[in-house]
């Protein structure tokens, strides 16, 4: 029941035809409506990130680099492992192609929402920056009843969101991947991770700043290392990679080994999707933590901003996305435990051999499947017998691929007898299939960088680089979460908001990944809708900020010439 709700949630929100259009629209927009401004600014957002223009009484909590780092650790998270490797599996080589697209003009949409959320940012009644979307919406935007109703709904999702996208999601796949690595039981490493996540988390943003300034470049080295080892192995294999991103980009990726094939609509659809959970831009997650930072130049803060997609999207998805498909996993099938949420018994026989087939079962499970679907989900009973089933005219399908020696088991033991199936599932609990299929998410990421002569200890790599990015990304959201709560109720209701949180991340450790991926995506939907629609809104306060902001850039050169 509960999965059903989100599936129509993600469907008609950001699972829909049009999300993607207006995600990319606005970004696109602005970029022309200001100038390209993530070329024009590019160069000079780094200076402002080095402090070049900072001084030392401006106000804030953090510095202009803490507040990049505290933003990078919420956005390079899961998703630089697990996202994009969940982007590919289900939209093949073209999905990397609009996750690119999503970054480029994500830039821009990043400088918007955090220039003018910074502007309208206020103190607390503790002293501290209290910023975000909601602020502008509340504060600037016009006319003001509209303004106060997307403030209060965005600060809502916010909230929402903190637990399903920057929390649930991170803290299952950190226990899921420590527990296949090292054996260790999810549980186990809840308590241990969820322990520090409240110790981080209660000394506010100063302490968070702190630690995500020194977790994000030590994090992102590793990783992109461990990345250049796989990719120094399949050397061979880049460029052949690079070119299937933009042969299929517009045609949508064809079927080739266990991938079933996936059309345009789909990769898509997908690629801007998971790119938005990258690198979050729109979403309106970044300009809280960017209000922290010390300015008095909002524009200067947005300027900052502009590197977020390039370092999160441009290089580190992309070094992910390119060690996936050099490696060549992504179409391999590898023996796994299915997942409920990712299983379906079919009526017929179908085989990746007949062309058909394979047409047949790549159209239903399209974004929208045919109303003539000649695949239809089974309903009646199996038997199996020491743990196979009679797969006379039935086929299993898991991870968007054709399943293959799949064993039933019950207890961890292979399984003699009747099993109920009701609409293409399990009808019931207790049962455990087993066998090859595709994979997604962190394990199609871990087995690339076991392809490489790194061997196991690619494995391991990830695994480390998983914890770290996922872990800095809990942090940095429940710092949003908190200033989406001092908006609401005010500050006296943060401690017990923290505790939720803490409580959250290690509930989330023994939750279906599956479900967490479709909550997280619906969440992110419901920020992000009514950001854009407010940044729409602010369009010529904005030009009039960035207008402003280099006027006076010009003065000052003046003004140092002359005196020099």
């Amino acid at each position: 029941m509960i999965t059903s709700i989100f599936e129509f949630l993600d469907q008609n929100l950001g699972g829909a035809f049009w999300f993607p259009f207006l995600l990319l629209g606005v970004g696109l927009v602005f970029t022309i409506y200001l100038g390209f401004p993530q070329i024009r600014f590019f160069r000079h957002a780094w200076q402002v990130l080095r402090g070049r223009y900072s001084h030392h009484d401006d106000p804030g909590d953090t510095s202009h680099f803490q507040a990049l780092s505290t933003a990078l650790s919420g956005t390079v998270g899961t998703g630089n492992i697990g996202g994009v490797a969940f982007a590919i599996f289900l939209g093949g080589p073209a999905a990397l192609f609009w996750m690119w697209a999503t970054a480029f003009f994500g830039m821009t949409t990043k400088y918007v929402e955090v220039s003018v959320s910074h502007k309208y940012r206020k103190l607390d009644d503790n002293g501290y920056m209290a910023g975000g979307p909601m602020y502008y919406m509340k504060y600037g935007l016009q006319p003001k009843a509209l303004g106060i109703v997307l403030a209060y709904f965005f600060a809502i999702a916010t909230v929402v969101s903190s637990f399903g996208s920057g929390n649930m999601p991170q803290a299952n796949n950190m226990a899921v991947g420590i527990e296949t690595s090292f054996a260790i039981p999810t549980w186990i490493t809840g308590a241990v991770l969820a322990t520090l996540l409240g110790l981080v988390i209660v000394g506010g943003i100063r302490r968070i700043a702190l630690v995500a300034s020194t977790l994000v470049p030590l994090m992102g080295g590793l990783y992109a290392a461990g990345a250049i080892a796989v990719l120094a192995t399949h050397y061979d294999n880049i460029l052949p990679s690079f070119m299937a991103v933009f042969q299929q980009a517009f045609t949508g990726s064809a079927a080739v080994g266990g991938f079933l094939g996936a059309s345009f609509a789909y990769a898509f659809n997908r690629g801007v999707n998971r790119g938005l959970y990258s690198n979050e831009a729109g979403q309106g997650s970044a300009p809280i933590a960017h209000a922290s930072a010390k300015t008095k130049e909002s524009a200067a803060e947005g300027m900052v901003a502009i590197l977020e997609p390039f370092i999160d999207t441009l290089i580190i998805c992309t070094l992910t996305g390119l060690v996936i498909l050099s490696s060549g996993v992504w179409q391999e099938k590898h023996e796994t435990d299915f997942a409920v949420f990712d299983t379906e018994i079919v009526v017929g026989e179908f085989s990746e051999s007949n062309p058909t087939h394979v047409a047949q079962l790549s159209a239903h499970l399209d974004l929208i499947p045919p109303s003539n679907d000649p695949v239809k989900p089974f309903t009646g009973t199996l038997t199996s017998q020491g743990g196979a089933f009679d797969l006379t005219g039935i086929t299993i399908l898991h991870n968007r691929s054709i399943a293959e020696n799949v064993m039933v088991l019950k207890a961890g033991e292979a399984y003699t007898g009747p099993v109920e199936i009701a609409d293409g599932a399990l009808a019931e609990s207790g049962f455990t299939l087993r066998g090859d299929s595709l994979l997604h998410s962190v394990p199609l990421t871990a087995q690339a960088f076991k392809s490489s002569f790194l061997g196991s200890a690619g494995e391991y790599m990830v695994t480390i680089g998983l914890v770290l990015f996922a872990f800095s990304t809990a942090i940095a959201w429940s710092y949003y979460g908190d200033r989406a709560v001092t908006f609401l109720v005010g500050t006296r209701w943060v401690l017990p908001y923290r505790m939720l949180y803490v409580g959250g991340f290690f509930l989330a450790t023994i939750v279906d990944t599956s479900l967490l991926w479709l909550i997280s995506a619906v969440t992110v939907a419901l920020m992000t809708i009514p950001n854009l629609i407010g940044i729409a809104l602010m369009a010529p306060e904005v030009r009039r900020m960035t207008n402003d902001y280099w006027r006076k850039q010009d003065g000052s050169t003046e003004e140092s010439q002359s005196s020099g």
